[in-house]
């Protein structure tokens, strides 16, 4: 009995851990503004509890010219809800929504 409750545990919180989760995190270029590395060129980013992740389901150009000197994703950091969820070390963005300040 005590092995089929240890199992439903693990399995309950292995299964949440994909599912998507709506938050705020920080929005920018991967390489200009978090120091990513891994990738050619300029890349999406988000930023939360302290760790970066490249973005799939989004373009860094998706929000206008990421390298407008004032809102431009290589040269700002951004504030951004955010749905999806980490999938292999990057965020798999189901969301993005700009947070104007």
């Amino acid at each position: 009995m005590k092995k089929l409750v240890v199992l439903s545990v693990l399995l309950f919180f292995a299964c949440s851990e994909n599912k998507e989760k709506t938050f705020v995190a920080e929005v920018s270029c991967g390489q200009c503004q978090f120091h990513l590395t891994g990738q050619e060129g300029c890349d999406l980013a988000i930023k939360f509890e302290g760790k970066a992740y490249f973005v799939d389901g989004a373009h860094i150009d998706d929000f206008g010219d990421a390298h407008d000197k004032n809102s431009g994703f290589c040269e700002v950091i951004r504030t951004a809800e955010v749905t999806g969820k980490l999938e292999n070390n990057r965020f798999k963005a189901t969301s993005i929504k700009l947070i104007e300040k």
